[in-house]
């Protein structure tokens, strides 16, 4: 199948063709999504700009007022929807949110279209009203218990299960080319089962969105050395002089001149700004050398004695051959006896005697 950008002029039914022959091809792999979802998309407003145009759905109609052949034409908003849930619309968050909000206003026209024509049950009609009360926190099973919720789901999955079997049947019904009964039971099931779809995807756009709201904000790309130039030379007071140029790489130095002029960015802090800076500081003084560089810093200073331990009590020999020493010695000896013999033991406790 040949693909255009832009869908040509040509019938609504001729142009809802093209979509559904399109659409098949890319939900079974014959045609990429990425080139082939926004001609998808294309194709499917210009269906909804006829529609439009020609009023083919009023708010003062009934459903038995519509052609059986015309039925099809409500899911329009509804692929159109779908096909803008599944673009990937730039993988940027921005771009992304758009698209799921779109979609979602699609599925809501599809569903109000619907219940305009009386189309949905009362279960359905019961949730596209708990829906339009809380977009953002809508859920299919409702915010119950863990056992009511599986239950929940558990029914509508036997429920889609059943008219997608029913569908099926009614597509192989030999009666549609010639019964315009067999032909609106068709299409009536075809939207039943979209309504069931519909719900389940608008409770994936609203997690979706949740998910996109609480994405940070796109990083700017920081300024190059290039850029900074090219900004300052755009300024009246630019000079291609380095030292009038320095408050773009200066860090340190003076922060004003003599005239008052900054020299480099600076940041004016208050006393409660530098109380919380030291907040988280240790409230003690941390260490400003090793315990190595301390001893020798001290060592110098000659607040370390030097020797004692047990090397201390060994008295070294001396040589009997040196005369003088052993005369050293001796005279020592006597200077020590002769002390003793002048002070006996105990004859300087005066003030103790009894």
């Amino acid at each position: 199948m040949e693909q255009t950008d832009e869908p040509s002029d040509q019938s609504l039914s001729a142009m809802y063709r093209t979509a559904e022959a399109l659409r098949e091809q890319i939900y079974d792999g014959s045609i990429p999504s990425s080139t082939g979802i926004p001609t998808l998309i294309a194709l499917y407003q210009q269906c909804a700009k006829l529609i439009s145009s020609v009023s083919l759905f009023s708010p003062n109609e009934t459903i038995d007022d519509i052609a059986s052949s015309e039925l099809q034409y409500i899911l329009v908003d509804y692929f159109l929807a779908d096909a803008l849930f599944k673009t990937t619309a730039g993988d940027s968050p921005g771009g992304r949110r758009s698209a799921v909000l779109e979609a979602t206003q699609y599925w809501e026209k599809f569903l109000q279209r619907l219940d305009q024509y009386e189309l949905l049950n009362k279960d359905d009609a019961r949730l596209l009203e708990r829906y339009s009360e809380n977009k953002e926190d809508f859920e299919v099973a409702g915010p119950v218990d863990a056992t009511k919720r599986r239950e929940v789901k558990i029914s509508r999955f036997r429920e889609e299960k059943e008219l997608k079997t029913k569908l099926a049947a009614l597509r192989n019904d030999p009666r549609l080319g010639s019964d315009d009964a067999a032909v609106r039971h068709l299409h009536l099931a075809n939207l039943a089962l979209r309504v069931h779809e519909t719900f389940q995807s608008l409770e994936f756009a609203a997690l979706e969105l949740k998910l996109l709201n609480m994405a940070p904000p796109p990083q700017q790309t920081p300024l190059t050395p290039s850029d900074l130039r090219e900004d300052s030379r755009n300024a009246d007071t630019y000079s291609e002089r380095l030292d009038v140029n320095t408050f773009l790489t200066n860090k340190t130095g003076p922060i004003l001149d003599k005239k008052g002029k900054p020299l480099r960015p600076f940041t004016l802090l208050d006393k409660r700004t530098r109380l919380q800076d030291g907040v988280f500081q240790p409230d003690h003084s941390l260490p400003t050398m090793s315990i190595d560089e301390y001893l020798e810093e001290e060592r110098k200073r000659g607040g370390i004695i030097e020797g004692g331990g047990a090397q201390s009590g060994i008295r070294p020999q001396v040589d009997e051959d040196d005369y003088d020493i052993a005369d050293e010695e001796t005279m020592k000896a006597r200077k020590w006896d002769d002390f003793k013999e002048e002070n006996p033991r105990g004859s300087g406790n005066t003030m103790n005697r009894g």
